[in-house]
């Protein structure tokens, strides 16, 4: 048996194409099939097979078209009410993909109807197994279990202690874990390990979800420690239950400068892809900055941010806009029109992509620039999450998490704003929605960790 990783760390999960040599069977699938397709040419092997854990919150899934093209068998839950048709499986449902016989095993607590894979390869010595956990259990951790409903939330975690337990009796202790979530997926919960990979002996010893004796406890710390999670994943599970298409990846013919102008002056979400630092020093007056980079915030602040179905227009680079289309395929964000041609962090091409249009922009620093030019009545403004702005934050600063602010921008005093996060990368995000409003804006560009030993007042100093 070998198993393939697909990785997508922009969303942060895994797909894996498991395989005897000859057949292969796909588990959890992205929307862009292509990329499974091209590992199974790479190893060889046919798929027959393709399989879902559960119901993807945070993504829309491939399944059921990589399986329609390829003439595959498409195993989703029995329980599962879907508009498609399927190969129905369930707790205890074997079946053989080639050399590898499949073992279903029901994992509530990610959702109710949660399954996982036990895949064992055919020997006369027994063989090698390898355990698919989907949302089950994870690296360290588990998934949460508050994306179906708030009166479910309690209900699934004492789910998710029981399951976790049956899984790991499901296989030997050798067993390698294959977790779809858990690699920087907002779908986990818990103290999460930066394991690449494990077994289910290493997780027995130190996973609390089984090392925890107390039920309660377990649920209680796990209820307790639940964030908020990206807005688009309320559409995501209807859309797989209902059967999404194919995902159209092409990158569309740019937009002609006068009807960029247009949109940008009614108002519609422009999303200008450069490096952060371009965007605050030069953009098109209306647009907001979503800093592409290597895409690992980009998909998951996007869809969270700008409201859902609203007409998008990307701004960019030919590649950047590119990759951008295939990560937003994946949250079910499909066709947004581009205009293409600011290459690199260069902003020159911005008149002539949208001539007549003012630019705009506005200044950033360091703490440093904080501590020495913040005036009196300036206000600074922490978009990180609730959590984090518990656990430590910047003397008299004001929390609005930035999946937040444009509901709660007018709420927010008439002063000049310095706004920081964690990195950069959310507060960026903030200043441009601020600065699309007219807000007076200032982008600290710095890390929170490094705010003590710039001399910055912290209402508690964190152990970072």
């Amino acid at each position: 048996m070998d198993v393939v990783v697909i990785e997508t760390p922009q969303l942060g999960d895994r797909t894996y194409l498991v395989h005897d040599g000859s057949v292969a069977l796909v588990i959890d699938p992205q929307r862009d099939t292509d990329r499974v397709e091209e590992a199974a040419r790479t190893a060889g092997v046919r798929i027959t097979h393709v399989a879902e854990t559960h119901l993807h919150n945070d993504y829309v899934t491939g399944g059921l078209v990589l399986a329609g093209k390829l003439g595959a068998e498409y195993l989703v839950n029995a329980a599962d009410n879907v508009s498609f048709n399927r190969s129905p499986v369930s707790d205890g449902h074997v079946l053989q993909v080639g050399r590898l016989t499949v073992r279903v095993v029901a994992t509530p607590g990610h959702t109710h109807t949660h399954l996982a894979y036990v895949v064992r390869e055919d020997t006369h010595d027994g063989g090698m197994e390898a355990v698919f956990s989907g949302g089950s259990l994870l690296y360290g951790s588990v998934g949460r279990t508050d994306l179906v409903s708030p009166e479910d939330t309690a209900t699934l975690a004492h789910a998710q202690y029981s399951s976790v337990r049956k899984l790991v009796s499901s296989a030997a202790p050798e067993a390698a874990l294959y977790p779809t979530h858990g690699f920087g997926s907002f779908c986990s919960i818990g103290p999460a390990s930066r394991a690449n990979a494990s077994t289910l002996a290493e997780q027995s010893a130190s996973n609390h979800a089984l090392t925890d004796p107390s039920e309660e406890h377990f649920v209680a710390e796990l209820l307790e420690n639940i964030t908020a999670y990206p807005a688009y994943y309320a559409h995501m599970s209807p859309l797989n239950a209902a059967g999404p298409g194919p995902a159209d990846l092409s990158v569309p013919d740019s937009v002609d400068p006068e009807e960029l102008g247009r949109r940008l002056g009614s108002g519609e979400w422009v999303v200008d892809l450069r490096h952060r630092i371009a965007f605050a020093d030069d953009h098109l007056n209306g647009s907001v900055g979503f800093e592409y980079g290597n895409g690992s915030n980009f998909t998951s602040y996007l869809g969270w941010v700008i409201p859902w179905e609203q007409p998008l227009t990307l701004l960019g680079s030919r590649t950047e806009v590119e990759k951008a289309i295939r990560d937003l395929a994946r949250i079910g964000i499909d066709s947004p029109d581009a205009a293409v041609g600011l290459e690199g962090d260069a902003g020159n091409g911005l008149s002539r992509l949208a001539p007549g249009v003012p630019h705009s922009s506005y200044p950033h620093g360091d703490w440093s620039v904080l501590l020495r030019e913040r005036q009196p009545g300036d206000l600074v403004l922490d978009v990180r999450r609730p959590d984090e702005y518990k656990a430590s934050h910047v003397d008299g600063a004001i929390n609005v998490p930035v999946y937040e602010l444009l509901r709660r921008m007018d709420g927010l005093p008439q002063a000049r704003i310095w706004v920081h996060c964690a990195t950069g990368y959310r507060a960026s995000v903030a200043a441009s929605l601020l600065d699309r409003a007219g807000r007076d804006v200032v982008l600290v560009d710095a890390k929170y960790r490094d705010a003590a030993a710039a001399g910055v007042p912290l209402s508690r100093q964190d152990s970072v």
